[in-house]
């Protein structure tokens, strides 16, 4: 081979080599939380005496115009600077000279990404927080307005017993509240700054940890810097939390999915949030349902590729941990547009109240209220009005009635033990009366359904705007 040749071959792995190492394109995201930590840094600097308040004022401005720069759209981001706090040094350094040179005293990129990272990720947990809040009221609304509205509850898919449609919904503002409050307890138990960790020992310099942690909003610094700079658990859990709030996404939009087909009706969306068939125009598919199932598998790719990442690292920081950040990009990018668009699909649904209510006369959903009646006010076993109530199913069959249709000489007719049951029964079986009987503590009653909706009321309250 030619020297030319081997210079061409050279070149090429040299540049793929650049390409595979550096991290400027993606992790050019932070370089707000960077500029921010580095004008903080600075600050440190100048209180204990490392710089002159010259210097750091001329650090400080830099900064803020390389910020400028960035957000104009000036800014050339190159593989040759490696990663984003390079990036924004090296251009510091143009802009201001000799004095960007001394921003990196007393830091390491170790503990400097670290600190990056965690400001993004507190950041988006509060952003996500407040999406989840809002995700609730909407819950909260649509139930409201539908506390006397049956729809059929289901196990394993079958009819069971009468619900409310606003106990329905509220079982989903349940769900999204413990996504609110992973997202706030993850944020209280990750709120400390690596800033002042260095590369995985301390520094020698006079640095006050405190002071950064001050001005970066941090609860205190972190109290082990080798730990801190291989730590990745805050990204873990973003990730985890991101995960189950989608799982949760996933469920409701499998149930806007089943409940717009032909067989069931229960809900119409509006045209925004649906598309019609290529071919087949009567149809109306329900797209961004799906879409938001199936966008729950991604986040869930992105959460085990990180714990695979780690799982191996000996301490303290690996260049693997490099692979931590485009997975928790990707994450809450998809789950701040997932949350936004549930929100509009459930403001706007069309619930087909008639629909609901019919459907609940399939599958004998006040059976259960039979047999309650019979170990209430007969004295029976459990078991044994079980049993009988199952004759009482078998006879509304063979008359092609549901069981709430029956009238109280079919009822007495089909069993020897109900052959002088007192003519009450009807009301029990009636369904409305059956979603009302559940009156316990967490049941689907209206004014225990009422009850619920206070209480997330008083806790979106306490929550403030």
């Amino acid at each position: 081979m030619s020297n030319q040749n081997n210079q061409i071959l050279k070149n090429t792995n040299a540049q793929i080599l650049d390409e595979f190492n550096a991290s400027i394109m993606f992790d050019k995201e932070l370089y707000s939380q960077d500029i921010r930590g580095s004008i903080a840094h600075s600050q440190m600097l100048c209180e204990q005496g490392v710089l002159t308040k010259e210097e750091q004022e001329a650090i400080e401005q830099g900064l803020l115009q390389v910020k400028k720069e960035i957000e104009s759209g000036d800014f050339e981001f190159t593989l040759a600077t490696e990663d984003i706090h390079m990036a924004v040094e090296s251009r510091l350094t143009e802009i201001i000279g000799e004095p960007g040179k001394k921003l990196h005293t007393a830091r390491s990129r170790n503990d400097q990404v670290a600190t990056d990272f965690r400001l993004y990720v507190q950041e988006k947990s509060l952003s996500i927080k407040a999406q989840l809040k809002e995700l609730v009221d909407t819950f909260v609304n649509v139930a409201n307005k539908h506390t006397e509205t049956l729809i059929p509850g289901m196990t394993h898919l079958q009819h069971a017993q009468p619900l409310n449609f606003g106990y329905h919904m509220l079982a989903y503002a349940n769900m999204f509240k413990r996504d609110f409050q992973r997202f706030e307890s993850s944020y209280e138990r990750n709120n400390y700054s690596p800033l002042g960790s260095a590369a995985l020992a301390g520094t020698p310099h006079n640095i006050d940890r405190n002071s950064t942690c001050e001005k970066l909003g941090f609860t205190a610094p972190t109290s082990h810097a080798m730990d801190t700079v291989s730590d990745r658990d805050f990204a873990l859990e973003i990730l985890f939390n991101i995960s189950t709030c989608m799982m949760h996404i996933s469920r409701i939009s499998e149930e806007l999915i089943t409940w717009s087909s032909y067989e069931f009706q229960f809900v119409r969306m509006s045209d925004e949030y649906a598309t019609t068939s290529s071919i087949m125009p009567q149809k109306k598919n329900p797209d961004v349902p799906e879409l938001l199932r199936g966008k729950t598998g991604r986040v869930y790719g992105n959460l085990i590729s990180l714990l695979t990442v780690m799982k191996g690292l000996p301490l303290a920081y690996n260049k693997d941990t490099q692979e931590d950040k485009e997975g928790v990009f990707d994450s809450v990018k998809t789950v701040e547009i997932s949350i936004s668009i549930l929100n509009e699909v459930i403001k706007t649904m069309i619930v087909n109240v008639d629909k609901m209510e019919g459907a609940c006369k399939i599958g004998h959903l006040s059976a259960t209220d039979l047999a309650d009646y019979l170990v209430q006010k007969q004295d029976m076993p459990f078991r044994t009005a079980y049993y009988i109530t199952k004759d009482v199913v078998a006879k509304a069959n063979s008359l092609n009635k549901d069981i709430s249709e029956l009238t109280i000489d079919e009822i007495r007719s089909s069993s020897e033990e109900l052959k002088d049951i007192n003519e009450e029964i009807i009301m029990y079986l009636d369904l409305r009366n059956s979603m009302n009987a559940r009156t316990s503590l967490g049941g689907t009653s209206t004014k225990q359904t009422q009850n619920q909706i206070d209480d997330f009321k008083n806790w979106l309250e306490s929550q403030g705007k």
